[in-house]
């Protein structure tokens, strides 16, 4: 009997794990629709004005130091990353795959320092001993993306901390898969190009091509930080869902086999109860 009642516990945890896994994927998935809205949205935005930059700078001879934005850090200096990560966890191997893409990527811990959005990347730095400049994990992230672009302009243009920033993130593809990604946010002449292919004459530019890249370079960063943020929240919400719906199915697998188990034992009592029964009259008899 002790052995019937661990089993009825069991499956009791099990119903509730499952109930449990059950409503987080649906939440998951309501959040991820309109993460992915955004996410696809975002992308012909950020690449209309990558080609309107790229047209613009056809047009622009291109002075050094004008635009601090484009130009190579002449001194040495070191590479900052922005890790984009989650807070929270139940999304599976999502940011294992992410870390283990940085420690490929970035394997030198001495010439790399990190900003980091997301709980878990600032975690993740920390623990391997990476050296963690600035974290903007606290609050909405898109609320620190003007203050990770001061950040960034500040170390690169005026103190020429840094050679080279990358963004790296999950890149959302679709509910099934999210990769790794590494984008080069500085200096954006690696980025953009210096030059464009055709059309270059068929637009009037007011009041300039100059005045309207100093204009669009800073928007331009802005624009892809926020699409990373987009991009990862996306790909967080479709994890998480897939990982609780394996969680639900599984919770769910376990339960059907405790019930087999339950009723096994069950029938076994039963029988030898009946046996019993049986000896017992023919003791009389």
């Amino acid at each position: 009997m002790a052995k019937i009642r661990l089993i009825k516990r069991r499956i009791k945890a099990a119903r509730h794990i499952a109930q449990i896994t059950r409503a987080m994927e649906m939440v998951a998935a309501s959040k991820m629709k309109k993460a992915q809205e955004k996410a696809l949205s975002a992308k012909p935005y950020a690449q209309k004005i990558r080609e309107v930059i790229s047209l613009l700078l056809s047009r622009t001879a291109i002075e050094e130091g004008r635009y601090p934005l484009l130009a190579k850090t002449s001194c040495g200096g070191k590479i900052l990353v922005v890790l984009v990560s989650t807070n929270k966890g139940l999304c599976g191997g999502l940011n294992t795959v992410l870390f283990r893409a940085v420690n490929q990527w970035f394997p030198d811990i001495r010439e790399t320092d990190f900003a980091t959005f997301g709980a878990k990347g600032r975690n993740f730095v920390l623990r391997t001993g990476r050296n963690l400049v600035a974290d903007f994990s606290a609050g909405n992230f898109f609320e620190g993306a003007g203050a990770l672009i001061n950040f960034i302009v500040e170390n690169y243009v005026g103190e020429k901390k840094y050679r080279q920033v990358f963004l790296v993130y999950n890149d959302f593809l679709n509910t099934l898969r999210q990769v790794p990604v590494k984008e080069t946010l500085l200096p954006m002449s690696e980025v953009l190009g210096e030059n464009s292919e055709g059309g270059a004459g068929d637009f009037l530019i007011e009041p300039g091509p100059e005045e309207v890249l100093n204009s669009l370079l800073p928007h331009y960063l802005e624009v892809s930080v926020r699409k990373a943020f987009m991009e990862a929240e996306a790909s967080e919400q479709a994890a998480r869902m897939m990982a609780m719906k394996a969680a639900t199915d599984n919770a769910t697998a376990l339960m059907e086999e405790l019930t087999m188990q339950y009723n096994k034992e069950r029938q076994q009592i039963i029988t030898y109860e009946i046996a019993d029964i049986v000896t017992a009259r023919e003791a009389i008899s």
